[in-house]
């Protein structure tokens, strides 16, 4: 058939079938494309118009896109107080970053152009990034420029003072200076407004001061730079409009499909914009543009500002909620408004355990202490796995942080506009939490009572399992160490699916699986 050709409408047909699935049971509601509404509309719109618009004759097409470029770019400057900025669209987010360290190293070394990799080697590069940065961030840009691992520092985050997710200052101080003793070029430094975890804010304002001294190329990515649309910012976001670059992902933070991200830059030289693809002379990369073109357009600026100010209402009214609540310990770096939100269950160790280890005389073992991480990040995952499935609108998901263990993430500004997320459902997000904190305290305090229990009971077998979020593990067994030959392996798989199916006869507030 693919020899012949094809008529228009059955190769419809068949993106269609592909698209939904031939069988009718998949065509629920799982499957179906996300409903994108008027404004998506506008976004997926732009790729088609982009398309069309390319085959117009060239002084037309030049006009055109130059003029939709220069708008885009001013506005996005303007809303995101930007002064003076160039602009790159791009698919990938970490595509703009990727220009921007080609366009640094055309700046930084003068003959680069002619002697390539020959000039980095006799001075090797440096790009500092931090440890809370997203996973695989260093690794890609290295693998992209073609750059040893060796040319990426990870920066450790404070261990003292200031927020855990933020970056050491006076260590990266010190790691610089090094790098200069040892004859590198440290050559950029990636910071973050808004940590891909806990979404905490770097100290721009310092490290702004350190790039300066060292001559160094500072940019900045992050969720929390969305705030800067706002009338009210924070100081400490503030200081990323003074930053060399920074990169926006204006997709998710107002709710559009297909629109490319956006890094904003200044630079003088377009001689050096243009050799490292920031910037380029054929029309159609230009077109990049057109979905957010129109889709600003049709949110207008309070539409865009009403999104991030709505998002950022639904995070304060979280926070303000869970402070009133016992057991949940927040992670946030200001109290008072932070548009990332992450919190975990956290119950101190009874006193009658302390009691019971100081009267031995000695310190906890350390068993206790690893496994109480352990238990904790399973009832946080489980915590949190409850609360996105009673409430799906509200967008929030697990997250595994170095210090914290897992916990539980409310980011709006990432999935509000998209899910549509409202005040009551932050509510009813409230509401079930302070249902599940009780199930999850008292399963936690009769834990250690349950393991004693079935230990002191004859043919009961308790199995350590901190992966489960319950009570314990136990099973019927003839010998008290668990070995058993087949036949009695089979035998007892038996009695334990009976003994299953009898413990949830009783009328109790205990439910049993099998495990």
């Amino acid at each position: 058939r693919y020899a012949s050709g094809q008529d228009m409408v059955s190769i419809l047909q068949l993106v269609q079938n592909l698209m939904h699935g031939e069988e009718e049971e998949e065509t629920s509601q799982a499957y179906r494309l996300q409903n994108v509404g008027e404004q998506g509309h506008m976004a997926l719109l732009g790729h088609s118009l982009a398309a069309y618009i390319s085959v117009l004759d060239r002084e037309r097409l030049r006009k055109l896109t130059t003029r939709i470029l220069s708008d885009t770019t001013l506005w996005l400057c303007r809303l995101f107080r930007y002064e003076n900025g160039s602009a790159y669209y791009h698919e990938d987010d970490r595509e703009g970053l990727l220009k921007i360290c080609r366009l640094v190293i055309h700046t930084r070394y003068e003959d680069y152009t002619i002697e390539g990799f020959n000039v980095l080697y006799a001075k090797q590069p440096v790009i500092y990034i931090s440890s809370a940065a997203r996973t695989g961030l260093g690794q890609a840009l290295c693998n992209q420029l073609g750059l040893p691992l060796s040319c990426m520092c990870r920066v450790p985050c404070n261990t003292m003072f200031g927020s855990q997710h933020q970056m050491d200052v006076a260590l990266l101080d010190r790691v610089i200076k090094d790098d200069v003793e040892s004859g590198k070029l440290p050559l950029l430094l990636v910071a973050n407004a808004g940590t891909p975890g806990a979404g905490h804010t770097d100290k721009l304002g310092r490290l702004k001061e350190l790039c300066e001294q060292y001559n160094m190329w500072l940019h900045v990515e992050g969720v929390n730079l969305a705030t800067l649309a706002l009338g009210y910012v924070s100081s400490s976001v503030l200081a990323a409009t003074k930053c060399d670059s920074m990169t926006l992902t204006l997709g998710s933070w107002l709710g559009l499909p297909a629109v490319p991200a956006v890094t904003l830059y200044r630079h003088e030289d377009p001689s050096l914009s243009l050799a490292a693809g920031l910037t380029s002379s054929q029309p159609v990369e230009k077109l990049r543009a057109l979905p957010l073109w129109l889709s600003l357009q049709y949110l207008g600026h309070d539409g865009i500002v009403e999104r991030i100010k709505h998002a950022s209402q639904l995070s304060q009214r979280l926070l303000e909620n869970l402070k009133n609540l016992d057991f949940i310990k927040t992670s946030v770096e200001d109290e008072l408004r932070s548009p990332v939100v992450v919190f975990k269950f956290f119950q101190e160790y009874s006193n009658r355990d302390q009691t019971s280890h100081a009267a031995q005389g000695s310190t906890i073992p350390l068993p206790i202490i690893s496994n109480e991480r352990h238990v904790y990040d399973t009832f946080n995952q489980w915590l949190g796995e409850q609360l996105a499935q009673l409430v799906p609108a509200s967008g929030v998901d697990v997250v595994e942080l170095e210090d914290e263990g897992t916990c539980v993430r409310f980011s709006p500004l990432m999935t509000s506009a998209v899910l549509g997320t409202e005040i009551q459902d932050v509510d009813q997000l409230v509401d079930c939490l302070k249902m599940k904190i009780p199930v999850l305290t008292s399963t936690l305090q009769l834990r250690e009572e349950f393991e004693q229990e079935v230990r002191r009971t004859v043919s009961l077998l308790y199995i350590e399992d901190l992966s489960w979020p319950g009570l314990g593990v136990v099973r019927y067994n003839y010998h008290s160490d668990g070995k058993n030959d087949d036949k009695q392996e089979k035998e007892l798989e038996k009695i334990n699916t009976e003994l299953l199916k009898k413990l949830n006869e009783l009328e109790s507030d205990l439910t049993f699986s099998l495990g």
